[in-house]
C-alpha cells in the first residue's frame, strides 16, 4: 500500500540577508547586499502510512515547522518531493485544501472580538459543509472537548486552554484525514495537555487519520505516537519506533533503592553504575537484561537491608536531550 505521506529528499533554502550595524553598515546594503544561505530543510525523507501518528521531534530551529508549512503548501520546496494522498501540497488544488489541517499552537484562527462559533460558521462556508453534517460534527467534538459552554463566548474572554479546544474543533469541522499539529499543548496546565492528548488520540480512532504532531513536551508524544521522527539543522536523524531508540540511547533500567539502616555504598557498585548514595537512598544504573536479577541480590543481600526498591526507564527527556546534544549517533533507522 502506497504511503500516504510521502517525503524524499525534501529541501527548503532562504537567502538571508546579513546587515553591518551602523549607518555605514545601512549604505552600504543599498549597494552591496550580503547573503548567507539557510538550509532549513536538508535532504529530508520519511514515508507515513495512513492512520499513524507520528512524533516529529527537534530543537527549535531544527526544521520541523518548516516541513509542516511545506507539506500544507504554505512554502514551495527547494528541492525535493513531497506528495500527501498523491497530491502536490504546493500547487494548492481544493480538493486537497479539504483534505488536510494545519494547528500552530502559537497562530490562532479565531476571530478574536466574537464567539467561536461565528469562526466555525465562516469555515462551514469555506469548505462548502452541509448544515446536517456541520451539526453532527460540532455535537461529536462538543462530546470529545466539552465545548458547549464556550462556543458563545467572545474569544478574547476564553481562557489559553478553552481557546485551544475551540482551535482545534474550528481546524477539524470538515473532518480531515491529514493533521498536522505544531505544538497543539504549548502554554496548557498539565490538565489541559491531557485533554488535548486524549481528544487528538480520540479523533485519530475515530476517523482513522494521519497525524503528524510536533510537541516540546516529551509526554505528548510518549502517550500518543510509538514512531518519532527525530530532525536536527534540517537533516532527518532517526525515525523509527520511541522505545528502540531509548532502549539504544540508555539501555539500563533505574534502580531507587531505600534502605532500612545506611549502606555502605561501595558494596552497591558490583550491581550497576552507582548515580548517587547517600544516608538511607540510592539510585542504581541497571543494564536492562540485568534489572531482575540485580534486584533480587540486592533483596537478598545479608548486609544491605533495603527498605522499598523501584524500577524506573530513564526520563524520556534525557534521552531525547543526549540525541539533540550530538553527543550520541542515534543512527537513521528504517
Amino acid at each position: 500500500m502506497p504511503a500516504q505521506i510521502h517525503v524524499d529528499q525534501l529541501s527548503k533554502h532562504y537567502q538571508v540577508h546579513e546587515k553591518e550595524p551602523g549607518l555605514a553598515g545601512s549604505l552600504r546594503s543599498f549597494v552591496a547586499r550580503k547573503y548567507r544561505t539557510v538550509k532549513a530543510v536538508d535532504g529530508v525523507s520519511f514515508d507515513i502510512g495512513a492512520g499513524e501518528m507520528i512524533g516529529f521531534l527537534g530543537p527549535n530551529g531544527a526544521g520541523k515547522t518548516t516541513t509542516l508549512k511545506v507539506l500544507s503548501g504554505l512554502l514551495y520546496p527547494t528541492s525535493g518531493v513531497a506528495t500527501v494522498m498523491g497530491f502536490t501540497p504546493n500547487k494548492r488544488e481544493a480538493a486537497y485544501l479539504k483534505q488536510f489541517t494545519l494547528v500552530m499552537g502559537q497562530k490562532q484562527q479565531l476571530l478574536w472580538d466574537l464567539p467561536a462559533v461565528e469562526t466555525f460558521l465562516v469555515n462551514q462556508a469555506i469548505y462548502e459543509i452541509p448544515r446536517a453534517e456541520f451539526d453532527a460534527t460540532v455535537k461529536e467534538l462538543d462530546q470529545l472537548l466539552d465545548l458547549g459552554p464556550l462556543l458563545k463566548k467572545q474569544v478574547r474572554k476564553l481562557s489559553l486552554g478553552e481557546r485551544m479546544k475551540c482551535e482545534l474543533a474550528a481546524a477539524l469541522l470538515h473532518r480531515p484525514k491529514i493533521l498536522f499539529l505544531d505544538e497543539p499543548t504549548i502554554g496548557l496546565d498539565v490538565t489541559m495537555q491531557v485533554r488535548i492528548r486524549d481528544f487528538i488520540g480520540a479523533y485519530n480512532q475515530r476517523y482513522g487519520a494521519t497525524i503528524i504532531l510536533t510537541s516540546h513536551y516529551m509526554a505528548d508524544v510518549t502517550a500518543l505516537c510509538d514512531r518519532i521522527v527525530v530532525i536536527d539543522k534540517g537533516k532527518v536523524l532517526y525515525d523509527g519506533n520511541f522505545r528502540e531508540l531509548i532502549e539504544r540511547i540508555a539501555p539500563y533500567k533505574i534502580l531507587r533503592l531505600q534502605f532500612e539502616q545506611p549502606a555502605a555504598c561501595e558494596q552497591l557498585a558490583s550491581y550497576g553504575t552507582v548515580e548517587s548514595c547517600e544516608g538511607l537512598t540510592a539510585v542504581l544504573h541497571v543494564p536492562r537484561a540485568q534489572a531482575t536479577e540485580a534486584a533480587a541480590r540486592l533483596l537478598n543481600h545479608r548486609e544491605i537491608k533495603i527498605d522499598d526498591i523501584n524500577f524506573e526507564d530513564p526520563p524520556v527527556e534525557d534521552v531525547i536531550r543526549e540525541v539533540f546534544s550530538g553527543k550520541v549517533n542515534p543512527l537513521v533507522s528504517a
